[in-house]
């Protein structure tokens, strides 16, 4: 019972402050650890240990594939050499640049210096990304993070093994080699057989529940065997949640996926909450343990500064080289993927945030150690420090750089385009599949319905007026006006009692599934700027550009119509802000949008291709 309500006090408090910090825009991460820290030094609150076992087989495994299964296989190959270099080369180098300076502070072998140095090599993308959410980054930055933490803990964790077999004497370099390369390889092939058998059994069933549950076995499906043949079971968990990930629209139902996304969603909010604050209430017995330890006190503080300061200088030293080395080294690199603004790696470098991982991998130096308790409050004052020192200033060094985050406006024109291209997909099948006996209600009813979903899109590129209501918005209130009034008679007639339950509930699932469908649970809910029109920020320099409208609907969407009927082709296509008219570039040969000016008068037009949003005021011959 005292266990019991242990948990539920937790995830209570845990969720409660996770609320308040999303309501008022404050680091999660952050807010969970001082609470923790000032948990832990009340007197009716007991000590708290986390093993590793259950950080290692309980939390990571689960916590690493709900971020892999949102990952995108195909960012990920486009980004794999940066997140290869973080991932693998930056935890190495931190790992031994961190021993070099313990070793040289504190009377310990190297080897258990270069252990403390894997274990505060790896950081938490977790606090990274909450940031990220928060103020806003560039997509190809929280991608190439988010990447890197799938990664890192596997590198980390190899290296902490090597260190401690190394200490015990019993452990070669040609080994160290070879253990790494088991971790490495035969991770990937144990996630790669999970994937295979997973995605087989998911195309053999339908119903949501039985295949969510196969979701919740994925991640210790892959763990445990490849830990059973020493590899590395985080390899193998973030191999086996990419490839499902990437394959779920196939072999997965619509209802399925719908399920997996929510359930997996609740448990990563309780899980990274939940961690967060147990690193906090660990910290009381931590701090008391160190300082009882054989050092002078000084000495013990002016250490665990200063492998803190390692921690948070290695990071930007090994960035921004292995940043911009390899495009000067390499010249098909460096046309295949020009250098970035040099903003970007300065973000890089300083998100950092330590998390559980470092608090959990600390615990496994074993407990015979030399100044074990002392290693254990080095690694909280790094995770500390970090989520403190970096995580409370990362969002100002995000402004301050004017580094933003995607374009709603340039995201909900590609969106709308791709409804577009798919609904016509769609329609093209509709009309190859009916036929004289096919009812013509039928058809009208499909073609409204694929058009309502397509306008929908399009509407919320409409006017800058937010007050201004479009069809599908009044569409959405009145509907849900309707469901409402809907459940309530059928609440009228359950309470009556003059139906069957089942009778009831089947009823009730339709209204349930309809208004999940109008008020659809959206993964961007969350986003900075969500409820924010759609329209463009207002400069002074050119008077077309301040009124123009941020994007409007294209007559032909992903096509010159001029070119198609001339025969011709293009090289890029352009929109005209004052009627939507698409047309290609003066780069093409028809050079359609320049005559659309020179015909039509109207003064801006703007880039329809996929990532530029950029207008262009034919008039004063200005860039906005």
């Amino acid at each position: 019972m005292h266990i019991a309500v242990g948990l539920v006090v937790l995830v209570a408090v845990a969720t409660a402050l996770a609320a308040g910090a999303r309501r008022f825009g404050v680091s999660e991460p952050l807010v969970l650890t001082l609470a923790g820290i000032a948990g832990s030094y009340l007197w009716f609150v007991s000590d708290v240990a986390l093993s590793p076992d259950l950080v290692l087989l309980g939390l990571l495994p689960p916590l690493l594939y709900t971020t892999a299964i949102r990952t995108s296989l195909v960012d990920f190959r486009v980004n794999r050499r940066s997140i290869s270099l973080l991932s693998v080369g930056l935890v190495l180098f931190s790992s031994f640049g961190v021993a070099a300076v313990a070793w040289l502070l504190l009377p310990i072998p190297f080897a258990v210096a270069l252990a403390l140095g894997a274990v505060v090599a790896p950081p938490d993308a977790v606090a990274a990304t909450a940031v990220a959410r928060r103020v806003g980054m560039p997509r190809r930055i929280v991608t190439i993070l988010e990447g890197e933490s799938l990664f890192n803990d596997a590198t980390a964790l190899v290296v902490l093994r090597t260190a401690i077999a190394a200490a015990a004497g019993s452990i070669s370099l040609l080994h160290a080699a070879g253990d790494f390369l088991l971790a490495a390889g035969g991770g990937v092939a144990v996630g790669i057989v999970v994937a295979v058998v997973l995605g087989f059994l998911r195309r053999k069933i339908t119903d949501p529940v039985l295949d969510t549950t196969l979701s919740f076995l994925a991640p210790f499906i892959a763990y445990l065997p490849a830990e059973a043949i020493h590899a590395s079971g985080v390899i193998a968990v973030v191999v086996a949640g990419l490839i499902l990930g990437h394959r779920a629209p196939t072999w997965q139902s619509a209802a399925s996926r719908i399920s997996e996304r929510v359930n997996w969603r609740t448990i990563e909010f309780l899980l990274e909450n939940s961690v967060f604050l147990l690193i906090g209430l660990q910290v009381r017995v931590i701090i008391e343990n160190a300082w009882r330890a054989d050092l002078n006190h000084w000495q013990l503080i002016g250490s665990c500064v200063a492998i803190f300061a390692a921690v948070v200088l290695l990071r930007p030293i090994w960035v921004f080289p292995a940043i911009y080395l390899p495009r000067i080294l390499s010249r098909r690199i460096r046309v295949a993927d020009p250098s970035p603004p040099w903003e970007y790696p300065a973000v890089i470098s300083w998100a950092g945030m330590r998390g559980v991982v470092t608090l959990a991998a600390v615990f496994l130096i074993p407990a015979d150690t030399p100044y074990r308790d002392v290693l254990i409050l080095a690694a909280l004052t790094v995770v500390g420090g970090t989520l403190l020192f970096q995580g409370t200033t990362l969002p100002w060094l995000v402004r301050w750089l004017d580094l933003r985050g995607p374009s709603r406006a340039e995201d909900a024109l590609q969106e709308a385009g791709l409804m577009q291209r798919v609904a016509n997909a769609g329609l093209v099948v509709l009309d190859e599949n009916s036929d004289e006996h096919t009812p013509v209600e039928v058809v009208d009813s499909l073609r409204q319905r694929v058009g309502q979903q397509v306008n929908a899109v399009w509407e919320r590129l409409g006017p800058d007026e937010s007050s201004l209501l479009t069809p599908s918005e009044h569409y959405r209130r009145l509907r849900l006006s309707m469901l409402q009034a809907e459940r309530q008679e059928l609440l009228k007639v359950r309470d009556s009692g003059v139906l069957d339950h089942e009778v009831l509930q089947s009823v009730m699932r339709v209204l349930d599934l309809e208004e999940s469908l109008i008020d659809r649970f959206d993964e961007g809910e969350d986003e900075p700027g969500r409820d924010e029109p759609l329209r463009a920020r207002i400069g002074a320099e050119c008077e077309h550009l301040d009124h123009a409208p941020r994007t409007a609907r294209p007559d032909t969407p992903g096509r010159c119509q001029q070119c198609v009927d001339e025969g011709l082709s293009w090289v890029h296509l352009r929109m005209c802000l004052g009627c939507g008219h698409v047309a290609c570039c003066d780069s093409s040969e028809g050079q359609h949008a320049d005559k659309h000016f020179v015909e039509t008068e109207h003064p801006v037009m703007r880039s329809v291709e996929p990532g530029e949003a950029w207008r262009w005021c034919y008039v004063d011959s200005l860039l906005g």
